[in-house]
């Protein structure tokens, strides 16, 4: 029952976090969008009233005319409407469910003996590090090299490469891009906190009371919105990771991280100049280019096997792997769980002839079994059953 209530929270906390994020990439990605889309208005009067851009858009049977003012409207309406509560649940709702699976479960999730033997609290600490270190990084670059921003996107560039290649060397693979995700995620919630929303307020108190407004406000929320539009597809990539072992399975999966999320960015750099009225099929070109690369290079490589042995012999092998590192979950009685995993039951013949397929998926393609490879099966184990499964002796009695 325990199990089966995880798997419920695990789902609705799923399903959450995804329906916000929709809401907040989709509101991020339509005001980069307008900005880039607005117009010089040519009606006097609302020049006069301080609006610089406008854009008539239609959308549903109805017209819109969005328009942004240079500075202050004359008037603060009533109603203001603001654009936080997406972020705000985007990250909530994200850091529960990290929570719930990976630093409530950090000895089957967080951890890999064979890149770094960390007891469940030191790596529950590392995790939690990862979130707080990166925001305050990069804060600090902003702060000291916000005026540069060449020199400060190099130095960011160079700070998400550096805390890839450290995650992937203290971490599990699959639990190493998450963070590097949940990192980023959490630098881009943070700008709406501390520096966004802040500075919008600040501006419009200023303009109730008549003050003159700050220009750095607008500034510096703008850089920050900036940095969280590229920041976008880089971090769908990391939290979608875990279903795609190829990628955080790599001997080099840091690599592998740093070049799917530079080519995240290079399309969304070509989105923005598209916007814009530049379209430079450089950006998606090079996009294309590093995913091909890398595609090819991370490409499983076949390895002769030498004399083929007797779908017999090739079973028995099977089965005594199956034993040594399936059956503490996937036994009628197992040892690490109260219940067979997912109700898979592996400790019989007929039952590994059965599940062959299902074996060869989770254990070869996709190595996402044992889990957390609490069992410790080794590469060459995973080849032999990738034999016996591709040579079709799977099927045979």
């Amino acid at each position: 029952m325990e199990a089966y209530l995880f798997d419920w929270a695990n789902l609705l906390l799923r399903w959450l976090h995804v329906i916000v994020a929709i809401a907040w990439i989709g509101s991020s990605f339509y005001f980069v969008w307008l900005d880039n889309h607005l117009v010089a208005p040519t009606d006097p009067q609302l020049k006069q009233q301080g609006v610089g851009g406008e854009l008539w858009a239609v959308h549903g049977g109805g017209f819109y005319n969005p328009q942004k003012y240079l500075g202050a409207p004359p008037r603060l309406p009533e109603h203001l409407h603001w654009f936080y509560w997406e972020s705000y649940s985007t990250w909530l709702s994200g850091f529960s469910l990290f929570m719930l699976v990976y630093i409530f479960n950090a000895r089957t999730y967080l951890i890999d003996p064979a890149v770094a033997d960390l007891t469940p609290v030191t790596a529950i600490l590392c995790a939690l590090g990862f979130l707080a270190l990166g925001w305050i990084v990069y804060d600090l670059l902003c702060r000291f090299f916000g005026k540069n921003e060449k020199l400060l996107s190099t130095l960011i560039v160079a700070y998400v490469i550096a805390a890839a290649w450290g995650a992937c060397h203290l971490f599990s693979g699959r639990a190493a891009f998450l963070i590097i995700g949940a990192m980023i995620a959490t630098i881009m919630s943070a700008n709406v906190f501390f520096w966004i929303i802040p500075g919008q307020r600040k501006v419009v108190a200023s303009m109730k009371a008549g003050e003159a407004v700050d220009p750095v406000h607008g500034q510096r929320g703008k850089q920050r919105s900036v940095h969280n539009t590229y920041f976008t597809l880089p971090v769908l990539f990391a939290m979608l990771s875990n279903h795609y072992s190829m990628t955080y399975g790599h001997t080099s999966n840091w690599l592998v991280l740093v070049l799917i999320m530079l080519a995240g960015v290079l399309v969304r750099q070509f989105f923005i100049l598209r916007h814009k009225g530049r379209t430079q099929w450089k950006y998606p070109l090079g996009a294309v280019i590093i995913l091909a690369g890398v595609a090819a290079w991370i490409a499983p490589v076949t390895k002769a096997t030498g004399d083929v042995k007797s779908d017999k012999d090739q079973f028995a092998e099977v089965q005594q792997i199956v034993q040594a590192r399936c059956i503490q979950c996937h036994g009628e009685h197992p040892s690490l769980m109260e219940f067979p995993a997912k109700g898979v039951i592996l400790d019989k013949p007929e039952l590994i002839r059965a599940r062959s397929q299902l074996i060869y998926q989770q254990v070869v393609q996709q190595k996402l079994m044992p889990l957390g490879n609490l069992t410790h099966i080794t590469d060459d184990e995973r080849a032999v059953i990738a034999r016996w499964v591709e040579s079709g002796a799977a099927h045979s009695k």
